[in-house]
């Protein structure tokens, strides 16, 4: 990334500015660095903003404090050319710096934040349409130099486009005992006797930083969890005063949001975090779509009670609710509910924990990522095997061990090369997805059908279209063309049907689905 940090010092203030020449690709960032107080708490009473213009578009990104003197704002544009800034600041040595730089058009892979594309469906900024395949990784970057380089290497030879992680780390024994126990922590401090809740820690956040750049480099979306319940009043984070979730909340947004490839997650079963009711979280979703100038993909990830997913400032359903994904057919009714799209951000995990949440087998996870993008949905992966203390990748990332992976990213390419899916008419076929009237993906689960009928919901249909039938094994991960071509006839008000009556043989074994696409 042409990330710009310019020391340019001017005078005793220590000011610096972007020279004309600076060049920044669009949905890249540019930063400012200036020189400003450091006595008392820069944390607390520094007002620090910048306004960026470019042909009557205007952004107010937030700065913030990153220790040793210096204050930083971060900005990534969104249209090419010349653009202008000035500093505004309730302290004279960070107001009224200006200076310009150019945007450039952006290199390849670089495709902007992602956004909701026709209600169901994401899309990056410049049209590319973003299909969802997310996994978990709650903890990697609290993790060794050696094992978060591991995960990365994984991730490259992994299907996964999205990652889940925390931005504060849970209380865990071995964080506070173990030779690699934690020593950064997002405020000063050692223990929850002596957080100075009024200072952050740069230095912490520069290491999620990094994460975050390894993932936009990768392709992958970072999906930032911001609260969690998973601490129980160890270290206190969970149970942060109100002034004090906004302050830390603020300094995120700041920090992360020039970033393109960031979504945001308010918080990780957020019903669990008893004292923050409803109300509050409106509030902390309001704080950041005022806050955040880019619009980033704003949700919250349920617990035992469902946050109103129907609320404005949420732009997409992050579900924990795995019946959903183990029949065929609720997500499309979710769809309607929420009228946004849904991502099953937690539908159980491979593994062989004890925990019931860990502990399903490969054939049910593959099971459940097709359930979900059959109904027009998306769907994130975990691999938890090893402890129930500190189960593998969900927790620390490293190596996955389950036989999942492969078979999504099979699963990626056939979603991938349809365009995305949609359910059709499912009050008639709780099981086909697709584009009516052109494509249909027909998947059987768990059922070990040995015949199909060519019979198809009306809708977009008309009499004479031909389809070319293939055989999809999604376990063995395997295309078989269909030599026949259906052409279609009326069979009732509700269905078309092959004119010649005509039926496809199937194995008779579970997780097989069918393809029929137009031809003529």
């Amino acid at each position: 990334m042409k990330k710009m940090t310019l020391f340019v010092w001017m005078g005793l203030a220590g000011c610096l500015y972007a020279a004309e020449s600076d060049r920044v690709e669009q949905w890249d960032f540019f930063e400012l660095a200036l020189k400003g107080p450091s006595s008392g708490n820069p944390f607390v009473g520094v007002e620090f903003s910048a306004v960026f213009e470019n042909a009557g578009k205007r952004f107010e990104p937030e700065g913030f404090y990153d220790g040793d003197g210096i204050f930083r704002i971060r900005f990534m544009p969104d249209e090419q050319g010349i653009w202008r800034y000035k500093t505004r600041s309730n302290y004279p040595e960070l107001d009224g710096k200006e200076g310009r730089f150019i945007c450039t058009p952006p290199t390849a892979g670089n495709h902007g934040p992602v956004r909701v594309r026709q209600q169901y469906h994401f899309a990056y900024a410049d049209g590319t349409p973003f299909f969802p395949f997310g996994t978990t990784l709650y903890e990697w970057p609290f993790q060794t130099e050696e094992l978060k380089k591991q995960t990365l290497e994984t991730l490259k030879q992994s299907p996964f486009n999205k990652a889940r992680f925390l931005l504060i780390p849970p209380w865990k024994e071995h964080y506070v005992t173990s030779p690699e126990k934690l020593t950064e922590f997002p405020f000063v401090g050692t223990s929850r006797e002596n957080w100075d809740f009024s200072r952050f820690n740069p230095g912490y956040f520069r290491n999620l930083e990094w994460c975050v750049r390894q993932f936009r480099d990768l392709g992958i979306e970072a999906d930032l969890i911001i609260f969690h319940p998973y601490d129980d009043g160890k270290w206190g984070f969970d149970r942060m005063d109100a002034a004090t979730n906004e302050r830390y909340l603020r300094y995120v947004i700041a920090r992360f949001a020039a970033y393109r490839n960031v979504w945001w997650c308010l918080a990780n079963e957020n019903s669990f975090m008893t004292h923050l009711t409803d109300a509050d979280w409106d509030r902390l979703f309001q704080i950041v779509q005022e806050r955040d100038p880019y619009g980033h993909l704003r949700s919250i990830h349920n617990a035992d009670r469902i946050y109103d997913y129907c609320k404005p400032w949420v732009t997409h359903v992050s579900l924990q609710y795995y019946m959903a994904v183990r029949y065929l057919g609720i997500s499309p009714m979710l769809r309607d509910m929420y009228q946004k799209p849904i991502v099953h951000d937690e539908i159980n995990y491979e593994g062989n924990i004890a925990r019931r949440w860990g502990n399903i087998s490969g054939e049910e996870m593959v099971f459940r990522f097709w359930s979900a993008y059959i109904g027009g949905a998306y769907a994130t992966h975990g691999d938890c095997y090893g402890t129930s203390e500190d189960p593998t990748w969900i927790s620390i990332g490293g190596k996955m061990q389950g036989q999942s992976p492969p078979r999504i990213a099979f699963l990626r390419k056939i979603v991938e090369s349809a365009g995305g899916l949609d359910p059709i008419d499912y009050a008639y076929e709780t099981n086909i997805g697709g584009r009516a009237g052109q494509l249909y993906l027909i998947y059987f689960g768990r059922e070990p059908i040995r015949q199909w009928t060519f019979r198809l919901p009306k809708k977009n249909l008309k009499e004479g279209m031909r389809f070319r039938a293939e055989l999809i094994d999604t376990w063995n991960m395997t295309i078989e063309p269909i030599q026949e071509i259906f052409e279609v006839k009326p069979l009732d008000a509700y269905t078309f049907t092959d004119k010649n009556g005509r039926s496809v043989s199937l194995p008779g074994r579970p997780y097989m689905a069918l393809r029929l696409q137009r031809v003529d």
